[in-house]
């Protein structure tokens, strides 16, 4: 399928009378905002020394809808699930000196520095152990990592494909399934990065890594001592945390890790108190949904990666700082 450039005309076009999913894939410090509320009622950033426009988050949203609906012809999506943070407030011209009080509406400028979003396609689903993962297609972009006062430059954009799990909302993203980071200079460059993602998926891949996650659980003992590691990793010298699986959380998601262990209705410990690496898996993912924007995707990626790191360990029965074995 060749690609063509992507004109922002996906709100109008495709997205008014399709549903969209609610559920809040992640949280933090986020708000929900509307594609129409973002399209019309935020202002686009520009690189301060030629006045030159970036990507918007709009464009972003809609160039990766419809590439996605180019990709899945066939197939049902749900409007953008669409988080916005760090609202970047300011004011016209012809308000300036006035009090802030005193502002009209007409008279307020506001764009959000960061922007995520989940595209749902509820279409494609599949089980793994009892819990429904629909295919999500999704980005991220954060305006802090760009040099908004030089000239314009190449813009960075995160993207990802994975899955969403329907019992909890969070999203199941391996380092296989997204880009960290892209460098490009034009909403087609854009749309082509988001293609290519799409084409090197692969979905029943994943989907077996999953799987394969009940397959492998960690007493109490172990898992508490995980945890302890865990908080450890974040102090440890630089030198030799270059030399052990990194940990993706930090000390809050930590703590949250080992409440839900208790308390999770769907992934909480089983009676014995060991719990297998599907559900901590979750309780990692879960776990995330407290990160900040600009952190999210890296980190959901990590959970992934570790959380295989472990079921490798247990597989071979090798060493390892955290199990202490």
């Amino acid at each position: 399928m060749n690609l063509v450039p992507v004109n922002p005309v996906v709100e109008e076009a495709v997205l008014v009378d399709e549903q969209q999913s609610t559920a809040q894939f992640i949280e933090a410090n986020t708000i929900t905002i509307l594609p129409k509320e973002l399209k019309n009622g935020c202002i686009i950033p520009v690189f301060s020394k030629d006045n030159e426009s970036t990507i918007s988050h709009t464009e972003f949203v809609e160039a990766t809808y419809e590439v996605t609906q180019q990709f899945f012809p066939q197939e049902s999506l749900l409007k953008p699930n669409i988080r916005v943070s760090h609202p970047i407030k300011g004011r016209i011209p012809e308000a300036m000196g006035k009090p802030a009080k005193e502002l009209s509406e007409a008279e307020k400028t506001l764009y959000f520095e960061r922007m995520a979003f989940v595209i749902e396609v509820p279409s494609i689903a599949e089980d793994v152990h009892g819990n429904t993962l629909s295919l999500s297609v999704g980005g991220v972009r954060a305006y802090n990592h760009e040099n908004l006062y030089n000239k314009k430059s190449e813009e960075k954009f995160k993207v990802f494909v994975g899955f969403k799990n329907k019992v909890c909302t969070n999203l199941c993203v391996f380092t296989d399934g997204a880009y960290q980071e892209i460098k490009v200079r034009s909403i087609n460059e854009l749309a082509m990065s988001i293609y290519k993602l799409l084409s090197e998926f692969e979905p029943a891949r994943m989907l077996q890594l999953l799987r394969n996650f009940g397959n492998y659980e960690l007493p109490e003992h172990l898992f508490a001592q995980l945890l302890g590691k865990a908080r450890m990793y974040q102090y440890l010298p630089a030198k030799q945390k270059k030399t052990l699986q990194a940990f993706p959380l930090g000390d809050a998601q930590v703590g949250a890790i080992a409440r839900e262990y208790y308390n999770d209705e769907s992934f909480s410990r089983k009676s014995d108190g060991s719990i297998d690496l599907w559900r901590l898996y979750n309780l990692f993912t879960g776990a995330n949904k407290s990160s900040y924007i600009d952190t999210f995707l890296d980190r959901g990626a990590g959970c992934f990666s570790f959380t295989q790191f472990l079921a490798e360990h247990l597989e071979s029965g090798s060493n390892s700082w955290y199990l202490g074995n």
